[in-house]
């Protein structure tokens, strides 16, 4: 998903999208070790879906973190 999709998304949206990332990222990295993975891609295009996801997240508590300390 490009992350011009993933900003308009709500905080549990991203959650729920982060935990979807991983748990596909952890079952990749398993079919990997017992030989099944056919697309190896299909690693790196996971851990760079969930570290997307983490940018948006954290640009959001930077953003969070700066309208505090304004006041």
């Amino acid at each position: 998903m490009p992350v011009k999709d993933l900003r308009e998304l709500t905080d549990q949206e991203l959650e729920q999208r982060l935990k979807t990332a991983r748990r596909e990222l952890v079952t990749l990295r398993l079919r990997k070790g017992v030989g099944q993975l056919a697309d190896t891609s299909a690693l790196g295009k996971a851990r760079k879906e969930v570290a997307r996801i983490l940018t948006v997240m954290r640009e959001r508590a930077l953003v969070k973190a700066g309208e505090k300390k304004r006041g």
